[in-house]
């Protein structure tokens, strides 16, 4: 299928956009971005503090409760939490809301990384904690530097960016290689051809093809999470690290590994 381009689209337009497309900007325009930046991550590093180790789960904010990968996400949200786990999020709807719902169901801990969006974007419900952030890089990093696991499935760019990410840290050694299960085999079929086209043009080692498991199988992902996360990470209590009432401080629940 051709796709042709549309040249009356303009990127993000608005203001917002020009400011983008005129390169460097005052010393002081600079100066606040990366104060914001900073205060942004400060924030998250502060409220997630006590969380304890997480799976991110990841996908598609437009299915509904009745689309099967929303009962499949529901269903891995609950397994997870039962493992131990955090189950945290995008902290929107569709998949996200899903995880979050079956980490409540199973009676366990459930975390937003919210993105401030002008639409499709809000924290559901299934939350017990959740952090509003401003910029999808400072989200990402959140996810990542919380998790022991990655849960994919279907979704649109976002979500793949947010997976070849993970995988791009683990590939270049940024990351430890945590376990990635990819849900939807037969949605993602053609990612995974081209994967292995990459492997064959010799763009990738054949080894970075094995970063990550693609499945429909709630008890293959359980096992490969805890092979690959809590049996190589040796998950175990061990030092218990105590909130500091003197900077507003407060432990998020209890801890199973730490």
């Amino acid at each position: 299928m051709d796709i042709k381009p549309n040249h009356d689209f303009t990127p993000l337009g608005s203001k917002r956009a020009s400011n983008y497309l005129n390169g460097p900007q005052s010393r002081w325009h600079e100066l606040k971005f990366a104060f914001l930046v900073f205060k942004e991550f400060l924030y998250g590093f502060r409220k997630l503090h006590f969380v304890g180790p997480c799976v991110t789960v990841l996908g598609s904010a437009r299915f509904s409760e009745l689309h099967t990968y929303y009962k499949m996400a529901r269903q891995m949200g609950s397994e997870i939490a039962k493992l131990g786990f955090t189950v945290i999020t995008g902290g929107g709807p569709g998949i996200m809301e899903a995880a979050n719902r079956g980490a409540k169901d199973a009676g366990g801990r459930s975390l937003g990384c919210n993105i401030v969006l002008p639409k499709e974007q809000h924290p559901n419900q299934y939350l017990d904690k959740w952090v509003d952030m401003n910029y999808f890089f400072v989200r990402k990093v959140l996810l990542y530097k919380y998790s022991y696991a990655f849960v994919v499935f279907p979704g649109g760019y976002g979500t793949l960016d947010e997976l070849f990410e993970a995988i791009t840290l683990m590939q270049t050694g940024k990351s430890l290689r945590f376990p990635i299960v990819v849900f939807g085999k037969e949605y993602h079929e053609h990612l995974l051809l081209h994967i292995q086209q990459m492997v064959n043009q010799k763009t990738i080692h054949p080894e970075d093809a094995l970063l990550f498991i693609f499945t429909d199988s709630i008890q293959d992902a359980v096992s490969h999470i805890k092979k690959y996360a809590i049996d190589a990470y040796q998950l175990k209590r061990e030092h218990k690290m105590k909130p500091l009432g003197l900077l507003g401080e407060h432990k998020f629940r209890s801890n199973p590994f730490n």
